[in-house]
């Protein structure tokens, strides 16, 4: 059994596989922010199966003491992410900041203060909740959380190949729209300058709450966001180098997971032409 480190494990995808990874017996460390007050219920209820970290990930100092506290760990399980909603102009580029910290940066923080420790030891996984959105059909109005997730796929694209050699495995999981039993949508932030949004409104009156309808007409009537945790739960359980790079889990198969396998193969062909195949997967 392993020890997991999961963040943004107050609510959505994160709680869920926090769940499921303790009911499968491994042992669990829920890092969210704010557990004494505004994610107190969240803490109580996660704390009946697994260790609540205080770790806010847009701090550098919270995420180094969330690590410190949960000691030695074997998987990492980067789920922390925040969507926003509107007209890509109306947002601030400070805004545009915000979004890549939580989804991109928080990541690397992360990434500083464990892999040390997996390095030394020549083993763990890392496991990356992306999205859909990088490659597959990207409906308007979510422009900068679609960015800011291609950033992490590029990036956890990379860390795979440079720590291959250190033993390290990588298994990106690729979410699809679930527009029911998660907070993902409600919880989402909206553009500031009201001004632009206005003028866009003219024009594209309706539009967000279409995008919305058509992606929940989109998936089927049995589409369960527990699916995203049961596969992190599956793949944490194989081998090392027996994972696999990418796990769709898409019930409105929006053309992602056929684009990646693109992308994917022609990243492994490269690879073998220029000498470096065996960071295709970790070394045993």
């Amino acid at each position: 059994m392993s020890r997991i480190l999961i963040t943004g494990a107050s609510s959505g995808f994160g709680a869920m596989t926090a769940k499921a990874l303790a009911d499968a017996g491994h042992t669990v460390y829920a890092g969210m922010r704010n557990i004494a007050d505004r994610n107190r219920r969240a803490a109580e209820t996660a704390g009946e199966y697994a260790h609540v970290v205080e770790m806010d990930v847009s701090d550098q100092a919270s995420v180094d003491a969330a690590v410190k506290q949960a000691g030695e760990l074997d998987v990492v399980v980067h789920n922390a992410g925040h969507m926003v909603l509107g007209p890509t102009e109306a947002f601030t580029p400070e805004q545009l900041a915000e979004v890549y910290d939580t989804n991109v940066l928080s990541t690397q923080r992360v990434n500083r203060a464990v892999l040390p420790g997996l390095r030394a030891r020549g083993d763990g996984l890392l496991v990356w909740v992306g999205s859909s959105s990088t490659r597959g059909g990207t409906p308007p109005y979510l422009a900068p959380y679609f960015a800011a997730k291609a950033a992490e796929d590029a990036l956890a694209v990379s860390y795979a190949a440079e720590l291959a050699r250190f033993g390290i495995d990588t298994t990106i999981i690729v979410p699809g729209s679930f527009t029911t039993g998660t907070n993902h949508f409600a919880h989402a932030g909206h553009a500031s300058d009201e001004e632009i949004v206005a003028a866009y409104d003219e024009r594209y009156a309706g539009l967000l709450d279409q995008v919305s309808q058509k992606l929940a007409a989109l998936a089927p009537p049995d589409a369960d966001p527990e699916e995203v945790a049961r596969q992190i739960v599956r793949v944490v359980g194989l081998p090392r180098g027996e994972r696999p790079f990418r796990v769709h889990i898409d019930p409105a198969n929006d053309g992602a997971e056929e684009v990646n396998a693109v992308g994917d193969r022609v990243r492994s062909e490269f690879y073998e032409r220029v000498g470096l195949s065996d960071l295709l997967s970790p070394r045993r």
